[in-house]
């Protein structure tokens, strides 16, 4: 079972990179990912009113559902900002390894926690990597720019925000309830500025087949690393999940054609590897 446990995870990571590729090719990304959460919303609204349970909407359980639709929708707007500026192969590394490096050093810092010298060297990876990603100089001139790092970065930080929220909101309601109120967060933040835009039928017109895709791909692949939740321990897949990032670079870099390919693989394979060394041995 844990075998196939380790197979849903890879292809969770591998459809979550597969989904960002489509929002980073895409005209306008705003429009994009809008319909995206759209498609998804409807393509999962059977499961949700199968699983509906009125009794339980109510207290906590609606706190953190509001809660997880506010952090979605900033999300995505940073997400649609990220790959406005910034190159697939550089940006998605650095959003999945801000989660899994900020949590553990939480806990260091704030909950009295300690890590192992195996944790740390794990923390010293990612950080390098991402430093590595984020093309940082000691001397900085006029045409360096971190705007991209940043955003991604931010980015980061709201995918921990959100992983936590939804962790406890799992505990009142099915995970599917609380994926179709993450895809209505997207919707509604995405809202104004894609109404706005007046791009809403190019859009559609260049990438309604990506979108349908992403549309299942996006909220299918959380459905799969969910299920293999119930073979294994969080703990064991966790890191596992975040093998996406080395998907992510190789597609940047051989399907996008962006620079610094032999670079920025390396730092995500850097990213990789410590957030599995700190999420197994930590």
């Amino acid at each position: 079972m844990l075998g196939i446990a380790f197979l849903l995870v890879v292809a969770s990571g591998f459809l979550h990179s597969v989904w960002n590729l489509f929002a980073k090719r895409s005209l306008n990304k705003k429009v994009f990912l809008w319909f995206c959460q759209l498609f998804a919303f409807f393509a999962f609204l059977p499961w949700m009113a199968v699983e509906w349970d009125g009794n339980a909407m109510r207290g906590p359980a609606l706190i953190a559902l509001v809660a997880s639709m506010c952090l979605h929708g900033l999300y995505m707007n940073l997400l649609a900002a990220t790959y406005t500026v910034g190159d697939l192969s550089q940006v998605y590394p650095i959003m999945r390894g801000t989660s899994p490096l900020l949590v553990p050093l939480i806990g260091v810092t704030l909950l009295g926690e300690q890590l192992s010298v195996t944790g740390w060297a794990g923390v010293v990876s990612i950080v390098v990597g991402m430093a590595l990603l984020s093309e940082i100089k000691l001397k900085r001139s006029e045409t360096t720019s971190y705007k991209a790092p940043l955003l991604a970065l931010a980015v980061g930080i709201c995918i921990a925000g959100y992983i936590v929220v939804d962790k406890i909101a799992v505990g009142y309601v099915p995970p599917v309830i609380v994926s179709e109120a993450s895809c209505l967060g997207g919707l509604i933040g995405l809202a104004w500025p894609t109404l706005r835009s007046g791009e809403m039928r190019r859009e559609l017109n260049a990438n309604w087949k990506y979108m349908l895709l992403g549309g299942i791909m996006l909220p299918g692949g959380y459905m799969l690393f969910l299920y293999a939740l119930s073979l294994a321990p969080v703990a064991q897949l966790a890191p596992m999940r975040e093998i996406g990032t080395v998907f992510g670079a190789i597609m940047g870099v051989f399907i996008l054609r962006e620079k610094q390919g032999a670079r920025r693989i390396l730092s995500s394979l850097m990213i990789t590897a410590g957030v599995i060394v700190l999420g197994m041995w930590g």
